[in-house]
């Protein structure tokens, strides 16, 4: 049994102790919050669970064996720093640090003391991207050409990073899932409007063998889209993750040629051929996750969402901000 402790009731923690609470192999013991609002609502919602002001209480806890920092990215380093000191395995919310050396330190110290890091990379515990990991590696796509995704909606403004660090993370993560090679390069560009903080972005990275990828990340579209299109030599693939059924849609369409002599004797052939959607899994990618790091811990594994993937992460964000701070300008990975 997995004693948790959670650390955060805002938007996110609901959601994990609901989890944790009916999670086999997973017992919650208390949980944190300075905010008097969320302690009340933490305490209606489940009144039998210890409920702390401050964050030592549950890091220096003896009846807890691991913390889920569900708090912003600004906070993360020093929680899961102070957590892992008292010897306690952590999941962190995305992105996992505020900067590369932060998470290069908490992984060194992980190592150090033989636990586990998970970052909360939720969308890779979903059916859908399970299914799309099936059919990149069984070679269904075909040579990837690009990944291309639109990840808008009118809100939620954050007061601490730009919507890069906010949105981005989600498909930076599925992108280093899906993708093997590492991106050379990133360039981005943005604006602020509201709050000092860039709320519309655009991500391109570049990857070896000419995969390119696209994010379009966006606090102020009036409407909510969240659509990747998966591009491969063989056939292609439309991932809507609002839709209720067929979120996944596989195109067996593409472009050949078949002559290469000459510019003026190139012969273009395009394919256009059925549209099949798959059967994805039903469940909820947050349980799945952390059912997931019960098992990494206690059948001592490591996760592949662990702390290496949320530093990828957190570097190609990093990268992106650079990029963002000039206006553009290519940064390489």
């Amino acid at each position: 049994m997995v004693r948790f402790g959670v650390i955060g009731y805002g938007y996110w923690g609901p959601n994990v102790v609901r989890n944790l609470t009916s999670l086999e192999g997973s017992e919650l013991t208390a949980v944190c919050d300075k905010t008097p609002a969320a302690r009340r609502r933490m305490q209606k919602a489940h009144p039998g669970i210890t409920v702390a002001s401050e964050a030592s209480e549950i890091l220096s806890s003896t009846d807890i064996d691991a913390v889920a920092v569900v708090t912003p990215v600004w906070t993360h380093y020093e929680l899961t720093k102070a957590a892992l000191e008292n010897g306690k395995h952590v999941f962190v919310e995305k992105p996992f640090t505020s900067n590369t050396a932060q998470a290069q330190e908490l992984i060194e110290l992980a190592a150090k003391k033989n636990l586990k890091i998970m970052v909360d990379h939720t969308f890779l515990f979903s059916g859908a991207v399970k299914k799309i990991r099936e059919l990149v590696e069984e070679g269904a796509l075909g040579k990837l050409y690009y990944y291309d995704s639109t990840r808008v909606n009118l809100g939620l403004f954050q007061h601490d990073v730009n919507v890069i660090w906010d949105l981005a993370p989600h498909d930076l993560s599925i992108m280093d899932y899906l993708i093997k090679e590492t991106p050379e390069a990133i360039v981005a560009t943005g604006q602020t409007h509201l709050n000092g903080f860039e709320d519309v972005a655009f991500i391109t990275l570049y990857f070896p063998d000419k995969v390119i990828a696209h994010i379009n990340v966006n606090w102020l579209s009036p409407v909510k889209v969240r659509t990747t299109l998966i591009g491969g030599e063989k056939k292609m693939l439309v991932w809507n993750d609002l839709e209720a059924d067929e979120k996944v849609k596989v195109y067996d369409r593409g472009v050949q040629i078949n002559n290469r002599q000459g510019l003026y004797d190139l012969l273009v052939n395009y394919r256009s051929g059925d549209m099949w959607a798959p059967q994805l899994e039903q469940v909820e990618a947050l349980r799945q996750e952390l059912a997931y790091f019960v098992d990494c811990i206690s059948n001592d594994k490591t996760p592949m969402n662990d702390g290496q993937a949320g530093l990828r992460v957190v570097k190609m964000l990093e990268a992106a901000n650079d990029s963002l701070r000039h206006r553009g300008a290519l940064v390489r990975l």
